[in-house]
């Protein structure tokens, strides 16, 4: 892992040989030796290691100080030693930031994990009946080579479902993620463990309030917040950028880190030829207005070559091709600085997403049809429409009841695709779509519920996870001023859905922020992720022979080479298998690199 700390490393063990800790250091904030890691505390009892960053730990440390608290050096992570000292682990409520880290408690021989709120940093770890093994990085875990490398067969139902792996799930059965905002105490004595959540999402604003609710004050709340949390996370020792891609959020963020200093890097990915995708004359528009210093980094198709990299850095397969543009920029932002800024979290918080509007819509338009047409036209649209077909997704969500439920427009691949894909159909669970209607927050209102699964699924297991491996790969810390928890609080407990999205509008409360600092001829209303132009690589050149060559040139991948070869064949007749593609091309690839071992369900 040493991409994640290439300036320097360090190790502690206690004196009994139980305990060691391990780090890898990305010198951010106090460069000097003072602050590496694993560090203990004045007393010599706790000791951590810690990956991230806690954005108000100048105001904790003050405060502590006043306390009685003796520091030595100017880092965040002694912060945090000062803080568990005096509030035990209720100092979780009192960070700012983005963080996981392992303190072990000598004193009370236990060791104590936690992971921020968004889950903006990993922390995999392995239980056994006597020990704990952890890790920011499955592949820190898989260096051990005692530690068994068999296929969670739920876990890979659910990456075929969703395009990732839910929760405190892994990919390889007997290891957990630690979800995010939770925390777990392992007894060094006992070896019993403890996981508890730490945070949750504070409840819709009430109906009432809702309806009542001035615009004008939530819109001043907001821009305070967002201009606090921006100005507090561009500190740092080193040189810090901003990633430019053009739309709301960036730009925003872009907007806000001018007013707090002087000289602003923005860095943006271009797609030459590529129409929607290049977003290279909006992101020029806000660096031109704000006078930043603004590179731009241009993108080919032969971008395919980086896959079997990629793969071996995300630990887990993941479906998300823009895995790729995330690590182009991360390496040009790279060559100028050391911590950049992102937009991450504006879709999640603030109703961004187009499926939102679509949401709405089909509430308006068919909420009053009866179950009993509903459920068969649903059905139908599964069995008749081939995989890809346009439309397809949405006519099979017709059979969830959007009073409390959420259907999954993002579905990879249905039950009966699984099913076709699957060499072994009885040894494999179709556990996916349970397991996601699970996580489907019960709340009445549509948006609320759209928005807070987004949050807590999409962004946490996708987006966040992305923006980890691919910036960490290159040694970049990436933050996200949106994902201040205060921030969230604020979208989620204060913000009625009204001015979040409606069946024709997005983002309503960020593009009249946008309104009010961006230039005027600043286009709020068009939506483009940030993405690559898959379906058009993959209409014949370097990408369509290495996916065809990675699916069908396997010698003992997971699935059926004829059902491989229908959904090449779909996408070569124009239906939208694009991102299933990359899903099992990512897989196979992954399961190339670290040699897994499927093991059938047990009943």
């Amino acid at each position: 892992m040493r991409h994640r700390g290439p300036d320097g490393k360090g190790e502690w063990w206690s004196a009994d040989g139980c305990v060691g800790l391990g780090h890898r250091r990305l010198a951010v904030i106090d460069l000097s030796s003072a602050g590496a890691q694993p560090m203990s505390d004045v007393s010599g009892t706790l000791h951590i290691t810690f990956n991230g960053e806690i954005y108000n730990f100048v105001d904790l440390r003050t405060q502590l100080a006043g306390m009685g608290h003796v520091f030595r050096t100017a880092t965040d992570t002694e912060v945090i030693l000062a803080a568990y000292r005096q509030w035990g682990s209720a100092c979780l409520e009192r960070l700012n930031g983005m963080f996981a880290f392992a303190l072990y408690d000598a004193t009370r021989r236990q060791l104590f994990m936690a992971r921020d709120r968004a889950g903006e940093k990993p922390l995999y770890y392995a239980l056994t009946p006597d020990s704990v093994r952890f890790a920011s990085e499955l592949k820190g875990l898989m260096a051990d080579e005692r530690l068994p490398r068999d296929i969670d067969s739920e876990a890979l139902d659910c990456y075929l479902t969703m395009g990732f792996v839910p929760g405190e799930r892994c990919i390889l059965r007997g290891v957990r993620k630690l979800p995010p905002a939770h925390a777990l105490v392992f007894d060094i004595t006992t070896a019993r463990s403890r996981v508890w959540r730490y945070w949750e999402l504070p409840g819709p604003p009430p109906e009432a309030g809702a309806a009542s609710a001035d615009e004008l004050q939530l819109l001043e709340q907001l821009e305070a917040l967002l201009a606090d949390s921006v100005r507090r996370q561009l500190v740092a020792d080193v040189p810090v950028g901003i990633l430019l891609s053009g739309g709301i959020d960036s730009s925003l963020v872009a907007a806000l880190a001018v007013r707090a200093t002087s000289k602003v890097r923005t860095f943006t990915m271009r797609f030459p030829g590529h129409g929607s995708f290049d977003e290279t004359e909006h992101a020029r528009l806000i660096a031109r207005h704000f006078g930043t210093e603004h590179l731009e980094l241009e993108t080919q198709d032969s971008a395919v070559d980086l896959l079997p990299m990629l793969a071996r850095q995300f630990d887990e397969p993941m479906v998300d091709s823009s895995m790729i543009p995330t690590y182009l920029i991360s390496q040009l932002t790279r060559e100028h600085c050391t911590v950049a800024l992102g937009g991450d979290g504006g879709d999640e918080l603030f109703g961004g997403y187009v499926h939102y509007n679509r949401l709405l819509k089909t509430q308006r338009t068919l909420g009053r049809l009866p179950q009993v047409v509903r459920g068969p036209l649903a059905r139908a649209g599964g069995a008749l429409l081939p995989l890809g077909f346009k439309g397809r997704n949405w006519l099979q969500s017709l059979d969830i009841d959007l009073k409390d439920g959420l259907p999954l427009i993002a579905q990879y691949f249905d039950t009966r695709a699984r099913r076709q894909l699957m060499s072994h159909p009885s040894e494999w669970p179709l556990v996916g779509e349970v397991i996601r209607a699970r996580s489907v927050p019960r709340t009445p209102d549509l948006l609320q519920r759209a928005t807070r699964s987004d949050f807590e699924n999409y962004l946490a297991e996708d987006i966040l996870v992305k923006v980890d491996r691919a910036s960490m790969l290159n040694s970049l810390e990436v933050r996200a001023p949106l994902l201040d928890h205060r921030v969230i609080e604020f979208a989620f407990g204060k913000v009625p859905s009204r001015f979040k999205a409606t069946s024709e509008n997005r983002k309503i409360l960020l593009k009249k922020l946008a309104a009010r600092i961006l230039p005027p001829q600043f286009d709020r209303h068009r939506k483009q992720g940030f993405s690559i132009p898959l379906a058009s690589w993959l209409r014949q050149g370097s990408w369509w022979r290495f996916f065809r060559d990675v699916l069908l040139g396997s010698d003992g991948g997971f699935f059926d080479r004829r059902a491989l070869a229908q959904v090449l064949d779909g996408q070569a007749r124009g239906r939208a298998n694009g991102e299933r593609l990359f899903a099992l091309v990512m897989l196979e690839l992954w399961r190339r690199e670290y040699h897994p071992r499927f093991a059938p369900r047990v009943a």
